[in-house]
Parts: C-alpha cells; structure tokens; sequence
C-alpha cells in the first residue's frame, strides 16, 4: 500500500501517516495515550482506513462490544465497517499492543545495560514488526559461549577494533603479535587475528540493517529446492523429488505440501541463494577503501554469511513462507465453511438418514420435518452379508409410513454401493416425488461420541446418532454442524499442517459470523447454537436452554433478562441476533435490535401501517420508501441503520439462506464407467482449493475442475467463481479410469473449443 502524505486535515478525514511522519513523533519516553495513537496510526496506513474509524473501533471493542455486534448495530460509528474489516483492525490492534509491550521490554533491557542511544530507542520506538525489533535487538541479547564471545573472553576485542578501523599503514600479523597468549588460548598471530575476525563477523551478523536485506534479497532471489531422501520410494511426494522454484512466487498450497513431505522424512529441502550480491551489498556497507585489511575484511564478510546469516535467514524465510501457506490454507478452509454453514436448507420434508457401513450396515434414522427423531433401524444391503431383499423391505416400508420425500446418504465408507442400492429402491417404488442426496458427513462421527450427542440421543448407539446426524443435515446445515468442531468438518486443504490455535480462533469466527447472519430461534435452537450468538457463552446458553424447558417458550426478548448470568451487557449484544417467530412483538422475529424499537414506532406512524401489517402486500408498498436521507432525519436516526430496518420491516422472520439454491436431487447412480469426453453434467461444489474446486457429479469420487476450466479468461482464485454448495454445470474433459479420476471443465464446449 503506498504511503499517503499527511497534514492536519487529515486528522479526522482520514488516513494513514507516511513512515517518516511516524519517526518525527518520537518522544524519549512515550506514554499510554502517545502508544496507543501510534497504534491507531499504523493500522489506519495499513488498512487505508479513518482515523476515526479505527479510533471509535478500538474503544467499541475495548469497552466489550463483539464484532457481530459492532458490524450490525453500530453502523454510524464505524462508518458501516463491515465483519472483515472489523477483525482485520482487531488482529492489527492486538499484534501492535502486544509490538509495544515487547518494545518497551527491549528498550529496558538495553537501558540496564548502558547501552541505549537515542537512536537507537527512535529505531525501536518507530519500528512496525517485530522481527525489526528483534533485529535491533539482537546485538544486545545474551548469547550462549560463540566464537566471538571466546575471543572476547581471550582479550581479542582491542584488535578487532583496529581491523575495524581500516589502517592505511601497517601490518596485521605484526598487530597482532601482542595478542599472543598462551594462557588465554591464543597460540600464535594468526590465531588472535582469527579471533578478532571471528567478532567481527558476529557484529556484521548483528547489524539490523544488514540481516533486513539479506532477508529480503533472499526472499526475492532465493530457490527452494527439495529432493527425495530416497529416490527409490514411492510416495505422493514424487513431484517434488527434483524441485526448484523461486521462493516468492511459490503458491501457499505447494510450500505445505514441500514442508509436510520434509516434516514425514521423505524429502529434504533447502534454500539456494547465490552470494555473489550479497557479499557486494555487505562490502559496500563494511569496507570504506583501501586498507591493509582489505582481504580481511572480504573474508570475514564470508564467514559472517556463510557461517552465520545464512542459516538463520534461511529459517526466517522459511517460516515466513510457512506462515504465508498457513494464512492462505487457513483462508480457504474459513471461506469454505462459511459457504457450508449457510447452505439452503431443505425445509418442510421428512427424511430418512443412512449412514453407510460394509461388516456393521447401514444404519437408519428417520427425522420429522423439524428435525425430530422418529425411528432408528438397521440394514445389511451391502457386503459381505448382501441382504439386499430384507434392506429393501425395512427402507420401502419407512419410506411409507413416514412419508419420506428424500433419502440422505453419507459419502462415508460403502456410500457408493449404499446409492446404488437405494436408486433401485427409488425406481422399483416408482414415486416421482422419492429422491436421494450425497451428502458430506466428515465430522459426523466425532458429533456422535460427543457429550452434546449422548445428552440428544442417550439410547441410540454411535453409528445411529451419526444417521440421526446426517438427516438433519440437509434440514438445516448450520444447526447441524455448530455441533461438531469446526475443523473437523473437511472442507479445506493442509488444515493439519497449520498452527491449530489460529485455525481454531478463525473458524470459530467463521461459525460466529454465519450464526449471526442468519439469526436463532431461541424457543428451538440448542446450546451448541446458542453459544454461538454474539456474546452468549457456552454456560449462558445451556441456562437459555434450561430456562426455556423449565418455564416454556419465550413469548417476548425481554424475558431473557431473567435468564441467570445473563446481564445487561450480553443482553444488549445477543438479543438482536435472537428470533421470536409468533411471539407477542411482531419486531421480535426481525433482527431489529430493541434499542430501535422506538424509532420503529415513529416510522410505522409515519407511514401510516401497524407492526401487525408486517408482511402484507400494503405494508411492502409502504415501507418502499424513496427518500430515506430525508426519513432518516425526520426520524432521528443514521441512514444505515434506517436502510436496514426497512430492510428487516419488508422481508420479517427472512431466513437468508432461502434464497440460495437447493442441492442437486438423484434419483439414479452414474458411474465412471459411463462417462464420456464432452458429456454435459450438473453437479454441486463440495471443496475449493487454490488450485480448482471439487465438484460431486454423482460418481465414487469428485471430478476436479482446474483453476485454469473455471471460466475464460484469468482467474486470481477459485473462490472468486465457485463456493462450496454452488450447483454448477460442468463438461467431462477427460477420464481416468485406473485412477478413478475425472477432469471436468466450466466452460461450455464451443467456448473451449473457440480459445483452443
């Protein structure tokens, strides 16, 4: 982002400050409030934000506010900041304290040591990472016995410091000849000028400004390489037997799968840089001219990058490359679960759940159209026992004593054989209406040993909560899957190679943000859901649960406040997000928050409508008002939060997701066998990756649309054209039957052959 020049005007119109103007703000001891605009400065220059914005964000947050909350509620504020935004200043914020706490420290440990300059406390002080400040710290760090702390130890310092001088006149080995001494260790000249070389190539490793663009030039010139410890082994990581690739433009998905392939033992990997620029960028830093030191000088430059400033930028590069596929990896997996989480849900159906099995069966359980569990049972239709009849028997009189419109099929282990058997079910019974769904169980199994699951379904086995599980599903995703542990829902890529901490705090947020979006029935949600809603914790909701069976539905919002634990605050950020569908307040099904419920009475008397017309085809016409700017003044209240009343007035109790497509319904199986080049297929997204999207076209395993099949034209990511849950239109493009794998393409046949 280009540095933006700042004058007083911009105080609050806003913007970020220029690196330069930062460092002219350098006071010898900087208070709280001088730290914390600093903070507020940088993150606006970073993020290209107000510093108001950024100002009011961090005391919103500071005085408790959740960030759902903050993007809904308190629009005017933040100037309609939008939940990325938010965290993205929130993340900011928390690295800078955390920037500024470590500062503080260096600067103290370097002070007692009597060490600190001016200078050097305005390079720390002005600093933006913190591997700057540990550059700069690095110097003063208390290091384990060296080479340069042994010829310290030996006296060798006084001639280092002559070498560093670069002397026109004068003879090295002569210099060093009173060094000699055989008590400290220094047998001869030669010995003692290796000594001082030896500080001086620490003190060249030390400099800051020099590990900076070594750093950097690494990063920009190096080559990864990675070769096979063993040639001869086969593995999945034979692409990278014999690898080079520029650091900088290799793709986050490809360093993971190089560090997984290192981390199993299977290749080694390395970081290839050619020094020649490097010793030329030093020397130019180190030598001044001329000296009789000259050649010493070269060679200590060497060493330093050789011995010292090689291996441990390789490391810092290496991890920042890490750090790099860890974001991104993380990135996609979050994107990925929002898509899953706010899938369509398949309402008003009753639903027969299988979840497949070879030796055990395939266990039943069918679910009302609420979710309720009516039945459970247990078939054997596939092998080894093959009781296909009596499967057939128990599936057909379900299917009709239930009325099951659609049967939901777990793409476990045996999925494929379980399909097959359940199409000649559906076309031997004949009913147009019957049909079946894959659908995606991973993290079904972990649901069902759960404590959450034993409380729901105390008397059923684990494989028939899975079944339970897998039903409910398609009935409503996101009540479903709150329940399960975000990552082991399966819809990323290397999730188990990056760091758990941050994946766990970026899905949670992922699963708060979707929960929030779409709001909570409060009278059937369960605590799994509850705990999701902005500022609601787990023990809070399990008392909403609690109270709830034990004094019946909520008539009102209000009644929560009698909930125990759940005080003035929580109220104030949850109850928005909470829903009242026939409750006594029209406005309690809506996400309007009570706070504006006066201002709803003003605008409904305005335009001349009850709370009760809400709904009505009159009460649209009204509520489709033109002059919002004016409304919103005459009403006393921002324009954002004005849009979005009427928004929530015209459309109450909307669930969001109604408006996205439904999944693909099956009726019969397809196989790879019958597959052709150019054969036209509907399918639906099941996982976006960097490279492609996976896409289940009804066969054993997803056919892969490449990055490069997406559309025409160039594509920067995958997920800037498919999500997870989109029903898309593919064409075969090509088929490998040895490998069950099959190639799909988005563009339309002519339009493919037309760029071919």
């Amino acid at each position: 982002m280009k540095d933006m020049v700042y004058d007083k005007s911009c105080e609050e119109e806003g913007i970020g400050l220029s690196n330069e103007e930062t460092k002219t703000e350098i006071r010898q001891e900087p208070n709280e409030a001088e730290r914390q605009e600093r903070i507020v400065k940088q993150v606006a220059r970073e993020l290209s934000l107000a510093l108001k914005q950024i100002r009011t964000t961090i005391s919103l947050l500071d005085e408790g506010n959740t960030i759902p909350f903050i993007a809904r509620y308190r629009k005017e504020m933040t100037g309609e900041l939008d939940e990325n935004q938010l965290r993205e200043i929130e993340d900011r914020v928390v690295y800078l304290r955390n920037l500024e706490d470590r500062k503080v420290e260096v600067i103290r440990i370097i002070d007692e040591q009597d060490k600190l300059t001016e200078d050097l406390q305005a390079a720390i002080t002005s600093a933006v990472k913190l591997q700057e400040v540990e550059d700069l710290y690095r110097p003063y760090r208390q290091k384990r016995k060296t080479r340069a702390s042994v010829a310290k130890e030996r006296g060798l310092e006084p001639l280092s410091i002559w070498i560093w001088s670069q002397p026109k006149q004068g003879d090295a080995l002569k210099e060093a000849e009173s060094y000699v001494n055989a008590e400290l260790g220094v047998d001869s000249a030669e010995a003692a000028i290796q000594g001082a070389l030896d500080i001086l190539a620490e003190n060249i490793a030390d400099d800051a400004a020099i590990r900076q663009w070594v750093r950097r030039y690494t990063l920009d010139h190096g080559m990864l390489t990675s070769e096979a410890k063993d040639a001869e082994q086969e593995s999945v990581y034979e692409n990278y037997y014999s690898y080079r690739e520029l650091a900088k433009k290799m793709p986050p998905h490809r360093i993971l799968a190089i560090n997984r392939g290192e981390r199993e033992g299977i290749l080694k990997v390395g970081l290839e840089v050619v020094p020649d620029s490097i010793y030329n960028y030093v020397a130019g830093q180190v030598i001044k001219g001329s000296s009789v030191v000259q050649d010493l000088l070269r060679s200590v430059i060497e060493d330093a990058y050789k011995r010292l400033i090689a291996p441990s930028i390789e490391r810092e590069v290496r991890a920042e490359m890490t750090e790099k596929g860890e974001q991104q990896a993380i990135s996609i997996f979050a994107g990925n679960l929002r898509s899953l989480l706010l899938q369509a849900p398949i309402k008003g159906r009753r639903v027969l759940g299988v979840d497949p099995a070879y030796r055990t069966g395939c266990k039943l359980a069918v679910v009302d159209d609420t979710g309720k569990l009516l039945e459970v049972a247990v078939t054997y239709p596939t092998p080894p026992n093959n009781k296909k009849r009596e499967a057939a028997e128990k599936f057909k009189q379900l299917i009709a004593q239930y009325g099951i419109e659609l049967i939901v099929i777990g793409n476990g282990t045996a999925s494929r054989e379980t399909e097959q058997f359940v199409a000649e079910v559906i076309a031997d019974i004949g009913d147009s209406s019957l049909a079946y769904l894959i659908v995606n169980e991973a993290g079904a199994s972990v649901y069902s040993a759960s404590k959450l699951a034993q409380e729901e379904f105390p008397d059923l086995d684990v494989a028939e909560r899975s079944a339970a599980s897998i039903a409910r599903r398609v009935q409503d995703p996101l009540a479903e899957l709150v329940k399960i542990e975000p990552k082991a829902i399966g819809v990323g890529q290397y999730q188990h190679d990056v760091s758990q901490k941050h994946l766990d705090e970026s899905l949670k947020d992922v699963v708060e943000s979707a929960v929030n979006h779409v709001g909570v029935d409060v009278n059937t949600a369960s605590s799994a859901l509850l705990s999701y809603v902005a500022g609601i914790n787990a023990t809070i909701a399990k008392n909403i649960v609690k109270y709830r069976e034990e004094n019946g539905k909520f008539s009102n919002r209000r009644q929560l406040q009698k909930v125990p634990r759940l005080g003035a605050k929580t109220y104030e950020q949850s109850v928005g997000f909470i829903r009242i569908p026939g409750g006594e307040n029209p406005l309690d099904r809506t996400p309007i928050h009570p706070e504006s419920y006066a201002v709803v009475d003003r605008l409904l008397a305005e335009l001349n409508i009850s709370a009760h017309d809400l709904g009505t085809k009159a009460a649209m016409e009204a509520l489709s008002v033109s002059n919002i700017d004016e409304l919103a003044a005459k009403l006393e209240v921002g324009v954002p939060t004005l849009k979005d009343i009427l928004d929530s007035l015209q459309r109450p109790g909307r669930d969001p997701r109604d408006e996205l497509p439904l999944p693909v319904f099956r009726k019969d199986v397809l196989k790879i066998e019958d597959l052709a080049p150019g054969m036209e297929l509907q399918g639906t997204v099941r996982n976006v990756i960097d490279f492609g999207a996976f896409v289940d076209i009804g066969i054993k395993s997803d056919g892969l649309v490449h990055i490069s099949q997406l559309r025409s034209g160039f594509v920067k990511h995958p997920m800037d054209v498919v999500s997870v849950g989109d029903n898309v239109t593919v064409w075969v493009l090509n088929i490998d039957l040895k490998k069950g794998r099959v190639g799909l393409t988005m563009k339309p046949p002519a339009e493919a052959q037309s760029q071919a």
